[in-house]
């Protein structure tokens, strides 16, 4: 296997960092436009990728690289972004693929759930997750209205930017992070709602997406943004006039990798997803402002990713089956609850 020696530190993000991607919907079916670069198999074979847009970044870094390895040398990896919902109903409808990389685990459940994806696709040590990131506040150039932690958000001259968590998966991480920081990790889910009651009045725009998001705050629109961090390491990389803040409190993203159960390429899936946990791999990601899971890695960016005081977990939550039948159930879910009533 050829390996590509690349150094770390805070000052050598990749040009991924530096140029705003394009983004490819993904359509329904399985013609040949549900991926980019289609053609027919070359030599090395192919791989179907779906994924949420986010990443694309990091997958631009991270595909050249598994081309150079001796299982990935000739394969064509091709690509489809788009909503991670969308996507997850897309394969669960027939679209082929036959690696998904989504935003939320819950996308992966439905195709568990549809016998697409083995019922054990999470029980290595990551959990399925080979890169991640974490709640952030983007504001302003140097931050004229003081925004610095989730109580500056329930100011009244403070406008908040989230996405619509019934279409977008990071706004659902986006309204996790202050419920769980008020509800003390989900100990008082009172005053996490009641939090959140609040908040979300501040909140006058629902775009579908987190990228949907980002482009209305460069717009003008709103005094901070929600966020996924690498989202914001991407904008100040691109030179957009934004600075990004870490709370004390804040929480854990998860976004997590499977391999279909009956991908038309199965060799190329299994080798390309064990790829994306490789050190040259996660430091390609980190250079493209995701968080390692790689220990040693990680070490090497304590720099560019602070360690939170707090970080809370999905699992502090109870998992993703109670936060989805407890706060996120439509017309039941205490945060969908809180979010309509603050929207109509």
């Amino acid at each position: 296997m050829r390996r590509t020696s690349r150094p770390a530190g805070r000052h050598r993000l990749l040009a991924a960092l530096a140029v705003l991607p394009v983004l490819l919907a993904g359509c329904a079916g399985g013609s040949s436009d549900d991926v980019g670069g289609g053609g027919a198999d070359g030599s090395g074979g192919t791989v179907d990728l779906y994924a949420y847009a986010i990443p694309k970044p990091g997958y631009d870094e991270v595909v050249p690289l598994f081309n150079e390895t001796e299982l990935g040398e000739g394969v064509e990896v091709r690509q489809s972004y788009g909503a991670s919902g969308d996507q997850s109903r897309k394969i669960a409808r027939g679209a082929p693929a036959d690696v998904v990389s989504f935003s939320l685990e819950p996308d992966i459940t439905r195709l568990v759930d549809a016998g697409l994806v083995d019922p054990d696709w999470n029980a290595d040590a990551t959990r399925g997750v080979p890169f991640g990131s974490v709640v952030s506040l983007v504001v302003r150039p140097g931050n004229p209205k003081g925004i610095h932690g989730w109580d500056d958000l329930l100011r009244p001259d403070v406008e908040v930017v989230t996405p619509n968590p019934f279409s977008s998966g990071s706004a659902k991480w986006n309204l996790l992070a202050p419920y769980a920081a008020a509800s003390e990790g989900g100990r008082n889910p009172q005053a996490g709602v009641d939090y959140l009651n609040q908040m979300l009045t501040r909140v006058r725009v629902q775009p579908k997406s987190g990228r949907e998001a980002t482009e209305a705050f460069l717009q003008g629109t709103g005094d901070v943004l929600i966020s996924y961090e690498n989202e914001a390491l991407f904008a100040e990389r691109h030179g957009d006039p934004v600075e990004h803040i870490v709370p004390d409190t804040t929480f854990k993203i998860d976004n997590p990798v499977a391999v279909l159960e009956h991908a038309q390429h199965p060799e190329k899936a299994v080798a390309f997803r064990d790829f994306l946990y490789t050190p040259q791999a996660q430091r390609a990601w980190a250079e493209a402002g995701f968080r390692p899971v790689d220990p040693g890695v990680a070490a090497e960016y304590t720099e560019v990713f602070p360690q939170p005081p707090t970080l809370y977990t999905i699992a502090d939550l109870g998992g993703w089956e109670t936060v989805e039948s407890e706060l996120f159930a439509p017309e039941s879910g205490t945060i969908a609850v809180a979010y309509e009533n603050a929207t109509e």
